[in-house]
């Protein structure tokens, strides 16, 4: 089953996409797209490194999560990837339109092959006011249009809010 968990800023999304991965009882492989580029972000990883399971295998990729994804989905096995806006930060910073485009294209094509149980956690942005600035504006359509596309695929999508999770598609939590 492939999964999408979205929620806002500590709405226990992170949380929640653990537990499931851990109930799978399949082995589990973190994929990690964060780039930790400041204290403050290298504070927000550990805290996801010391709630996370020792046993579970990590793979940090901040922009290539297609090529990630192809090569490690397999029968009987968990992957966790946290998280997807990280991801689109990560491409939008490259300031290389094609680049974003291709990856994002890469995802969505690889998806509907890949094996295994496959759980996805995204911030969900567009929720707010517009944002003023044409970046940010750019990042928040960008993530919109990147979860309409995953939610189609996906057959389970999860919006969490207050550490409560609301099914949006699939069997219920």
């Amino acid at each position: 089953m492939h999964q999408l968990i979205i929620g806002g800023a500590r709405s226990g999304k992170s949380r929640l996409a653990e537990k499931l991965a851990t109930d799978s009882r399949l082995p589990v492989i973190y994929i990690a797209t964060s780039q930790p580029l400041d204290g403050e972000m290298s504070e927000r990883v550990a805290q996801h490194r010391q709630r996370r399971p020792v046993h579970w295998d990590l793979i940090e990729e901040p922009v290539e999560l297609a090529r990630v994804l192809r090569e490690n989905a397999a029968p009987g096995r968990c992957l966790l990837v946290d998280c997807l806006t990280l991801w689109l930060t990560n491409l939008l910073m490259l300031e290389d339109a094609e680049r974003l485009l291709h990856e994002r294209e890469q995802l969505l094509e690889t998806l509907a092959s890949l094996p295994g149980e496959i759980i996805f956690v995204s911030n969900e942005t567009g929720l707010g006011v517009v944002p003023l600035g044409e970046l940010t504006r750019r990042y928040v359509d960008e993530a919109g249009w990147l979860h309409q596309a995953l939610a189609e695929r996906c057959q389970r999508v999860v919006l969490t809010v207050a550490g409560l999770p609301l099914t949006l598609k699939g069997t219920a939590l």
